[in-house]
């Protein structure tokens, strides 16, 4: 009876040794898998303005008839991200809170226009459900068509002298997000940063110099 107590107890730690080792190995592969995940960034788009151009000046107004400049090299904000949308993109509607903390995170520097075309009535009514400055949002088919914006949601972060900083669909909140990590980094996209070498994200560019880089239609989540 003793000695067959003794066995299974054997056993019994020769199991558990080997399902730590197994643990271990999986931790491994993880922390592998993990690293050589790319991040995720915005989905680019090959029509249309690059990074680097400027955006057309055309004669925009906002909900309340305003009129209304994306570039505005006078005014107190840094950059300006445009959010194309569509009340009717759920999408759309999910990111709006995301969109909103990251612009209050850069103390004021962001201003955040959201844009579309349609119904003005429509687009008046989703505003006061979102709670949408009518001032901070511009109806206009013009637009979407010159910045050849096909797909919803779009999103583009631009300097206050018009220039595109950051340009793709955005289904996601990292999507957002890597358009401010392109622009921090000086690249056209995450994707270009990556391609370009293997420098680790996160490095700052200003002591590692890394290199320069018609109607709309809802894209899928």
């Amino acid at each position: 009876m003793t000695d067959a107590l003794i066995v299974s107890n054997l056993l019994l730690w020769i199991l558990v040794c080997v399902l730590g080792l197994v643990v271990l190995a999986l931790t491994r592969q993880i922390g592998l898998l993990h690293e050589r995940i790319a991040p995720v960034g915005a989905l680019a788009v090959a029509k249309g303005p690059a990074v680097g151009d400027r955006i057309p000046e055309l004669p925009l107004e906002d909900l309340d008839g305003r009129p209304i400049r994306i570039a505005d090299p006078d005014g107190s904000f840094d950059r300006t991200l445009l959010f194309f949308l569509s009340p009717t993109c759920p999408v759309c509607a999910t990111l709006l809170p995301t969109l909103r903390r990251m612009v209050e995170a850069t103390a004021g520097r962001t201003r955040l226009l959201h844009a579309s075309d349609g119904s003005r009535e429509e687009h008046e009514r989703f505003c006061r459900e979102k709670g949408i400055a009518r001032s901070d949002y511009i109806l206009s088919a013009d637009l979407g068509i010159s910045l050849a914006v096909s797909k919803l949601p779009h999103a583009f972060l631009i300097e206050r002298d018009g220039t595109i900083r950051a340009r793709g669909l955005v289904n996601t909140r990292e999507h957002v997000e890597s358009l401010f990590e392109a622009d921090r980094l000086d690249v056209a996209s995450l994707q270009d940063f990556l391609e370009a070498g293997p420098r680790t994200l996160g490095t700052d560019p200003r002591t590692d110099p890394g290199p320069k880089g018609d109607g709309l239609e809802k894209g899928a989540a």
